[in-house]
């Protein structure tokens, strides 16, 4: 019996801990205010949500894993979505689709990293460098994010 509660508690464990849900933003100007303050780099993540194969398989095979949550706290994570099937407000729809143009996304998934930088009133999105699906899980994803934010 004792067996059992063990191996129980251990599932309950590791299903709490990869179940732990990510803070994704959706409003550039709140995510730059939070960088800005914990001087922290900001992560884009342009992305179709609801159509795009590899933004689905990037989720699955390296933001989901317990490496990238524990990893993602070094950074502001803000999600622009273009789905297909939902709907978005057309404040957000307008906000994504202007960052696209800025970045020069053509293609999903793209990630972008980038310093909030105040020049007077104006604030400038400094790139560090940007990347996309990478293979090899968590670690290889991880490798690549890393070298831009030294």
């Amino acid at each position: 019996m004792k067996k059992v509660l063990l191996i129980g508690f251990i599932l309950f464990s590791m299903t709490s801990v990869s179940a732990q849900e990510l803070t994704w933003h959706t409003d550039i100007n709140k995510a730059i205010e939070i960088s800005s303050r914990t001087k922290k780099p900001m992560l884009l993540f342009f992305t179709g949500s609801d159509w795009c194969g590899w933004c689905i398989r990037l989720q699955n095979e390296v933001f989901k894993k317990p490496e990238f949550q524990e990893w993602s706290k070094n950074v502001v994570l803000v999600e622009l979505d273009f789905p297909r099937r939902t709907q978005l407000e057309e404040k957000l729809k307008n906000q994504n689709a202007q960052l696209q143009q800025i970045f020069q996304v053509t293609g999903y998934p793209t990630i972008w990293f980038v310093n909030p930088q105040k020049n007077g009133t104006q604030i400038n999105l400094q790139q560090l460098g940007k990347t996309g699906y990478v293979a090899g899980g968590p670690a290889a994803w991880l490798q690549v994010a890393n070298q831009f934010l030294k």
